[in-house]
């Protein structure tokens, strides 16, 4: 799964991904960002790809803007197809992405609880989460944006930190076209877990475990 993750929205960003113009936040950013707080989203719509803010935590249509009791700020991969929240957007090619420079896991330690680790592209570069995103309407009309992140079996490096070895989607810049553009068929051979060797990981503070922490310190390891 993912669960706490950290992104910003500035020029690099941007360039990244290719998003003329903005409608996400300027200049925003999150060392601990949680399931339903606002997240930066870029999506593909009427050829123009595009960046906003959107609610992490799918609501689907038939909730009429409200969150529903369950639990959809993840999506596993291999249930794309068949879960009703998510079948929906994934058949309608509703596929975004989720910019972001690292994401939290927590491992389980003999007798001691558990220990956060931050785990990102070597070099900490650049990517971003495969997810899905829709809109539901409240009764007075006002949309809500939303997105899940996709999870797929762990590789070898976030298997030794998660202990149901689940891991996010990752996809780096140069993928974006694709994950955006391609058929449902041709997405699902992107369904893959990133190379482990491509990756790295640190323990860091417990203060991650606070929703209301947030501080580059939190990504230094301890």
């Amino acid at each position: 799964m993912c669960g706490r993750f950290v992104s910003r929205t500035d020029a690099a960003m941007e360039r990244a991904f290719n998003l003329i113009p903005r409608q996400w936040r300027p200049d925003w950013q999150s060392f601990n960002i949680a399931p339903s707080q606002p997240v930066p989203v870029v999506l593909q719509r009427n050829g123009q790809r595009e960046g906003w803010m959107a609610r992490w935590g799918l609501i689907p249509p038939w909730c009429h803007g409200e969150p529903p009791k369950f639990s959809t700020f993840n999506a596993r991969a291999e249930n794309l197809g068949k879960a009703a929240s998510f079948r929906g957007p994934w058949q309608r090619r509703q596929r975004c992405l989720i910019p972001a420079l690292g994401f939290y896991e927590w491992q389980q330690q003999p007798g001691a609880g558990k220990q956060p680790y931050l785990i990102r592209r070597l070099g900490g570069e650049i990517f971003a989460f495969g997810g899905l995103w829709e809109t539901s309407s409240h009764p007075d009309g006002t949309q809500v944006l939303s997105c899940t992140i996709i999870t797929l079996p762990a590789n070898e490096l976030v298997g030794r930190i998660h202990a149901k070895n689940r891991m996010p989607l990752m996809l780096t810049p140069e993928q974006a076209e694709d994950w955006l553009e391609r058929r449902e068929a041709d997405a699902e051979t992107m369904l893959q877990s990133y190379p482990a060797a491509d990756m790295e990981a640190w323990p860091v503070s417990t203060r991650v475990n606070r929703v209301g922490a947030d501080d580059e310190a939190l990504i230094a390891p301890i």
